[in-house]
């Protein structure tokens, strides 16, 4: 596309931003064009969806196991750690419920790619689905179509459902408000349910400072996604390469799915204290206590701290720390604090999934043109859950610049739709 064509394309896509903007206090770089995956990358992207679902279905069945008294009773131990009673009484009532929207946090990695995160109350619905329309109007053929991620409020909300938000999560407000109406998007902190569905998009953590959604659970009322904190916790990367689990999750996931999802998940531990005997090691490490651990030199610190969930710093990139990013007396102090939180806010440690570049071409404000740069890629497909059905509805690409280790929405970083080989649709 030529420079006069894309600054069209880009003046285009300006002018349609609703008025009330898709995230409070927020904006982001622009392409003409969306991102586009090979044939390959698309039909495994298609396929990832049901792997992810069942992941999900076999988590919540070994919790629940777990917590019944079951062979592996640490693992329930574990994600119970620093929660209410109350939080894990409603947990446990809502049997058989799973998210019904599913959002993985894809990064690019130079053996193909790193799954970091599994987000069932995931931000971007709204603005994917924008960017679905407004990209498909430009010509674009767009993966999951014009309609894709807008569906995923419609089956799943239904013509009454409601969306509910935390404070906390205000910034989320204007997409959903665009995309089901501003009527039927509520505060979180004065809902007071009926009967019905509705949407949570609020982290279990805030549950406390919710009277009126908290006295109505059981009283008819069909929580999207389901209030599991449990499910929601990074540990369970740990836990997927734990030693003692493995055969457990070989038979309950299958060989095939149970191969793939370990070489999409970046190795994981515990940040568990401990003694371990003479002759023990922690894999990989090669270290016989998380002293040594503090001694690591920065190349050998390429290394993650996260906290688990529950908190309110694991929001975004709050609760995460690369070592080879900081000093070593840092790294000392992150370690220690981990170890130190573990009774009420377990940690990970996981290897850093090192980020390769791609070229794509992001429109410049000071040259009035497109220019190709390279970008660091997370890629967040979208799908939606009904019964053994799982849909792909779209993907939101984040490029973000090659100095940035940590890739998420920021102001230098650009936001564009996935598309697709097939021919365009039809329009909205």
């Amino acid at each position: 596309m030529s420079g006069a064509a894309g600054g069209a394309a880009i003046e285009q896509l300006k002018r349609a931003i609703p008025e009330g903007g898709l995230f409070r206090g927020k904006s982001w770089r622009w392409s003409d064009r969306p991102l586009i995956l090979d044939a390959a990358e698309e039909r495994w992207l298609e396929g990832l969806g049901k792997k992810l679902a069942v992941f999900q279905r076999v988590a919540d069945r070994l919790y629940r196991a777990s917590g019944a008294g079951g062979e592996y009773p640490w693992v329930a131990e574990w994600l119970d750690q620093g929660k209410p009673e109350e939080v894990l009484r409603v947990g446990r009532e809502a049997k058989g419920a799973l998210p019904r929207v599913i959002r993985p946090d894809l990064i690019r990695i130079e053996s193909g790619w790193a799954l970091t995160e599994i987000d069932s109350v995931p931000g971007g619905v709204g603005l994917t689905a924008w960017l679905q329309e407004q990209y498909t109007q430009l010509g674009h053929p767009i993966l999951g179509g014009a309609k894709g991620m807008r569906s995923i409020g419609e089956e799943v909300l239904g013509e009454q459902g409601d969306v509910v938000i935390s404070e906390e999560a205000g910034d989320y407000r204007p997409e959903w408000e665009w995309l089901v109406g501003k009527d039927r998007v509520h505060n979180a902190e004065s809902y007071q349910p009926e009967k019905g569905t509705a949407y949570r998009f609020f982290e279990m953590f805030d549950w406390t400072g919710l009277e009126g959604i908290r006295t109505s659970v059981g009283d008819g009322v069909k929580w999207e996604a389901p209030l599991k904190a449990y499910l929601e916790e990074k540990l369970w990367w740990a836990l997927l390469w734990m030693k003692p689990l493995e055969e457990w999750w070989r038979k309950e996931l299958g060989e095939g799915y149970f191969k793939e999802l370990r070489a999409l998940v970046p190795r994981a531990w515990p940040l568990r204290p401990m003694e371990l005997p003479p002759e023990g090691v922690l894999p990989e490490l090669g270290i016989q206590s998380w002293n040594e651990l503090e001694a690591f030199s920065q190349k050998a610190r390429e290394l993650v701290i996260k906290i688990s969930g529950f908190s309110p710093r694991a929001w975004g990139s709050k609760g995460v720390f690369l070592g080879s990013d900081h000093p070593k007396e840092r790294w000392v102090q992150e370690v220690r604090r981990a170890l130190g939180e573990w009774p009420q806010q377990p940690h990970l440690l996981q290897k850093f999934a090192q980020p390769v570049s791609l070229t794509h071409p992001v429109w410049s404000e000071e040259r009035g043109e497109m220019i190709e740069g390279k970008w660091r890629l997370r890629l967040c497909p979208y799908y939606l859950v009904t019964g053994e059905k799982v849909e792909l509805k779209g993907a939101l690409a984040t490029l973000c610049p090659t100095d940035k280790k940590m890739i998420h929405g920021m102001e230098d970083g650009v936001l564009i739709p996935v598309g697709t080989r097939e021919r365009p649709d039809e329009g909205p």
